[in-house]
């Protein structure tokens, strides 16, 4: 069983900000190192494979309704579900950055939505381990998936706030060989917006900005889509700890981590750059998806360019 966790962002860009200063009188001096993600000749996820959804805790409709429609947002636009009155780019545009990392002796992969199951009753607990969100993510189909585990706002997880704001990794169901891969967000409106759910709450460190309004007027899952969205191009990039990553394997950087706090051009620690705005609600965005549903989406490193790749 392998674990990459979704860093607090926020913290290394301002750590960025911080050290750009100290540094600033010998920039001249230093060649800073081309980022590369380089391929560790690990198997990637390819095929028709079903994202399936894990309640745990209390989530009401139209939180639930938000996130189902990002997953079905990144299959290809189907006039049934998608409609753009501002010709936003769409979800799917976002996730075709993630197939330049195929090989050539990798099929495609195609992200369709699955199964749904609920856990209002807090089986586990409210304070869960990390071996529990395994346990949880076990229980969702275990071939050719992704199984995501969402805790709701009052459920504490294992290094949640402290060191991380979600985890993908894999994991063996119990009597098969085979592996399945499956990630963990869970919902920060409570614990640490500041943290997990920057931009749309003030930051508790560095440059105190005022927040921008959440897209779907939910901060918390809200950013739970931003996390969620990261970790699915973590686990279609590098789903077993060996496909593409710089740095330690313990603590790789991937797709969307490598963009920290990067939503928009022009960003910079603290600005998450230059973005769409609704003009009815005042919230910020960069992606439509299903259902004319505004997503705000994480900046891919794009292994063509070498730079971090935005929509807007």
């Amino acid at each position: 069983m392998a674990r990459n966790a979704i860093i607090l962002l926020f913290l290394f860009s301002v750590s960025l900000f911080s050290a750009s200063i100290a540094t600033e009188k010998v920039a001249a001096l230093v060649q800073e190192q081309p980022l590369t993600l380089q391929y560790h000749d690990g198997p990637l996820l390819f095929g028709r494979i079903t994202v399936n959804l894990i309640w745990y805790g209390r989530f009401s409709p139209s939180q639930r309704a938000i996130l189902s429609d990002l997953v079905a947002s990144l299959a290809a636009p189907s006039p049934s579900v998608f409609f753009s009155s501002h010709h936003a780019p769409s979800v799917a545009s976002w996730w075709k950055t993630t197939e330049k990392y195929r090989t050539r002796r990798t099929p495609r992969l195609q992200l369709v939505q699955g199964r749904q199951l609920v856990d209002e009753d807090y089986s586990l607990g409210k304070s869960l381990t990390s071996e529990q969100i395994v346990e949880l993510a076990s229980k969702g189909p275990n071939s050719n998936a992704v199984n995501v585990v969402l805790t709701a706002a009052d459920v504490a997880v294992e290094g949640f706030c402290m060191s991380r704001c979600g985890t993908h990794g894999w994991s063996r169901a119990k009597g098969q060989r085979g592996k399945f891969a499956y990630l963990w967000v869970g919902n920060s409106e409570t614990q640490c917006p500041g943290m997990c759910a920057w931009p749309f709450h003030q930051p508790i460190y560095g440059p105190q900005t005022p927040p921008l309004v959440a897209p779907n007027a939910d901060v918390g899952v809200d950013g739970m889509v931003i996390n969620v969205a990261s970790l699915l191009a973590g686990a279609a990039t590098n789903p077993f700890g060996n496909g593409y990553f710089q740095g330690p394997s313990t603590a790789p950087l991937e797709a969307a981590t490598a963009c920290p706090g990067i939503y928009g051009s022009g960003a910079f620690p603290g600005y998450a750059g230059n973005l769409l705005v609704e003009p009815t609600t005042g919230g910020s965005y960069n992606a439509e998806g299903a259902n004319g549903r505004k997503f705000l989406l994480p900046a891919l490193w794009d292994p063509s360019t070498s730079s971090c790749s935005t929509l807007v």
